[in-house]
């Protein structure tokens, strides 16, 4: 074997590892389908700027981003709210989507990396159980290792062989389909909460958020099914009774986009192939947020990569990235999942019921892009849990469906725990089966 990898897709992990990669003298090439300069959606991004550190990535200059505002979550019936406030140390950065793209390529073309751009992949080329290559729109392309990184739908990861193990599809509840615009600003009367995170407002199983910025209005609206732009626009004059600042005016942006937001994948290595970013569900169950996960990803995967001394880039040398991913990150990752679909069972006058009675509040709550365990969302000590307790009790239906939904995250954990710490094929198929039951919903 040799140090010949490709890179299928310019997903952020990707392009990361190419470019850790690439630094440590691999032969890397890049294969995607956009052209150059047109990549990133037309709308912001937040992330954590420790996750570039992590990648060897600098930051990015100081006029390209800024620190996001704190959020306010709004209750169905939008009488309740909490303001959720970062700790400064765990400030998140916001970066026009287009512009964290032009400073990753940047910097994987400084280390080394080459980008074939207008190139659109196909799928995997395979020797038996071992992918050797690429198929794509200009030819067929070799490789050592293949680093797919083409996102949800990955024409490599879905065209695997079926022996290998690797889940090939998303189910619809494990993905979101997101609308997000900017419209001008229909109003200019100060609002106490700028950026309006509303849950299952007018009793739509929904997520969207209204952010009053200095030029446009900046909304978002999320469902776990299709939806079209007619039901959208309908909807958008729904949320204006509430968010007068939001007009009716398109400025920028108006795209529908599917975020996976579901357990990372359960089995993301094979003999000549590795999964990363969305290709590997890396995104946080709960919000869809994935670019720091990726991006520490990257490193995990450079490294495992830079290890195999004998190069043989086998599911037996790779699977220490999952292992060390699952250890890290993965781990905490999936018990999300669980509280995901407590949240989607719940009814609108459960959730109105949280907020009134004081079980989701500013003090227990610290909601950002980067958190990984439910820890990072939620804290309580022993008289605050109690007090819960009793709030909890006085609803029984929702006692219940906590109660099952507390029973999945610790069947979820375990599992985690469990993960074999070497390959071995039959007991890696076993334990991928184990992970997976919780969530065959």
């Amino acid at each position: 074997m040799g140090r010949k990898i490709i890179v299928a897709g310019l997903g952020h992990g990707g392009i990361a590892a190419a470019a850790l990669l690439a630094k440590r003298g691999f032969d890397v090439t890049v294969y995607e389908r956009k052209s150059k300069g047109t990549l990133g959606y037309d709308w912001t991004d937040i992330f954590a700027p420790a996750a570039l550190g992590i990648a060897g990535i600098p930051m990015p200059p100081e006029d390209k981003y800024e620190y996001k505002e704190h959020m306010t979550f709004f209750a169905p019936t939008a009488k309740r709210s909490l303001t959720q406030r970062v700790p400064d140390d765990k400030l998140e950065i916001k970066m026009e989507r287009k512009d964290i793209y032009a400073h990753l390529i940047s910097h994987a073309e400084n280390c080394g990396v080459k980008i074939v751009y207008d190139c659109e992949v196909i799928a995997p080329l395979t020797l038996g159980n071992r992918v050797v290559g690429i198929q794509t729109s200009l030819g067929e392309f070799q490789a050592d290792l293949v680093i797919d990184a083409c996102g949800i739908n990955s024409p490599v990861r879905t065209n695997l062989p079926s022996s290998m193990g690797i889940e090939k599809n998303v189910r619809r509840n494990e993905k979101i389909t997101i609308y997000r615009a900017f419209y001008n600003k229909a109003s200019y009367e100060d609002v106490k909460a700028k950026f309006r995170v509303m849950l299952f407002a007018g009793g739509e199983k929904t997520v969207s958020w209204v952010a009053s910025e200095e030029e446009h209005t900046d909304l978002l609206v999320g469902k776990f099914e299709e939806f079209s732009l007619e039901w959208l626009e309908e909807y958008a004059d729904f949320l204006r009774q509430t968010s007068p600042r939001l007009g009716k005016e398109k400025v920028r942006g108006g795209q529908f986009v599917e975020i996976p937001v579901r357990h990372p994948l359960s089995v993301m290595v094979g003999d000549g192939y590795a999964a990363i970013g969305d290709s590997a569900f890396m995104t946080v169950p709960l919000i869809g947020s994935g670019i720091a996960n990726s991006l520490k990803a990257a490193r995990m995967l450079a490294d495992t990569v830079s290890g195999d001394a004998g190069l043989s880039y086998s599911a037996e040398t790779l699977w220490k990235y999952q292992v060390k991913y699952y250890k890290e990150l993965g781990a905490g990752l999936a018990p999300l999942e669980c509280v995901k679909y407590l949240l989607l069972n719940l009814t609108t006058d459960e959730l109105d019921y949280c907020f009134d009675s004081g079980l989701l509040n500013e003090d227990n709550i610290t909601m950002t892009a980067d958190f990984t365990r439910l820890y990072d969302l939620f804290k309580f000590d022993i008289p605050d849990l109690m007090i819960k307790g009793k709030c909890i009790i006085k609803n029984t239906n929702l006692l219940k469906k906590i109660l099952g939904c507390g029973t999945e995250i610790a069947q979820v954990t375990a599992v985690c725990a469990a993960i074999p710490k070497k390959w071995d094929r039959k007991k890696v198929m076993q334990w991928a089966r184990a992970y997976s039951k919780p969530f065959d919903k």
